[in-house]
């Protein structure tokens, strides 16, 4: 099974609700840093892949659609891979994107739970690197998010690129992809509040061997992350 969806936005612009509106659309799994903690082996691809040695087909086997960090930093190459994929590129106001991942992805809180483990080294090598580094750099990540979305749209058209916003809801994503819209509202997950469950996961008695690529013996235990309310 190849890509159908290429999620190219950053994570913290909906990419958690963009994954159950996708595998709702698709009938299908969609990709996510979910997956890189909750399967066993996937840490130590996206290593690889950051190394320059990327096995795209055995990373998404199974997967219709990808969103979400760290895929979305290789949105060209994956675009050159599946080239029959769609790109839904998530966005939302980069001052607030900015201040969304202080709280969340980017804050103190996480880097303390993640140092020194092999998923804070994976997290650096396939994100932070890609940012410039400093991920407290209002004005550089703020860069990196608008330069992110401009080459972008240079780089595919309207028949290829939607650029998205999760206030948009279902109709504009169902267009592009040309499937029905459906009855019930388009998911809202993963809030700031919600992302405490991530914590929680991490500080628990298996965080380190999550963190350390071995995955969750229950493969759906992640899932419970993205329940909708």
């Amino acid at each position: 099974m190849g890509l159908d969806v290429i999620g190219a936005g950053f994570g913290r612009t909906g990419t958690a609700s963009l994954k159950v509106a996708l595998e709702t659309l698709l009938e299908a799994r969609c990709y996510h840093m979910s997956e890189v903690l909750g399967n066993a082996g996937h840490v130590d691809m996206w290593l690889e892949a950051a190394a320059g040695n990327p096995s795209w087909d055995k990373i998404f086997d199974g997967f219709a659609a990808t969103v979400d960090f760290p895929a979305s930093n290789y949105t060209f190459e994956l675009a050159e891979a599946y080239p029959d994929a769609k790109i839904v590129l998530s966005v939302r106001d980069a001052e607030r994107w900015f201040t969304s991942t202080q709280e969340t992805i980017f804050s103190d809180t996480l880097k303390g739970l993640y140092q020194g483990s092999k998923w804070g080294r994976m997290l650096k090598a396939t994100i932070d690197d890609h940012l410039g580094g400093d991920l407290k750099d209002r004005n550089a990540l703020v860069k990196a998010f608008n330069d992110h979305t401009a080459r972008l749209q240079e780089a595919f058209g309207p028949d290829r690129l939607l650029v998205f916003e999760a206030k948009h809801g279902w109709a504009p994503l169902c267009e592009f992809l040309g499937v029905a819209e459906p009855t019930e509202p388009y998911p809202h997950i993963n809030t700031k509040e919600e992302f405490d469950s991530v914590f929680d996961l991490l500080r628990s008695p298996i965080g380190a061997a999550v963190m350390n690529g071995e995955g969750m013996q229950n493969a759906a235990a992640h899932d419970e992350l993205f329940d909708t309310p």
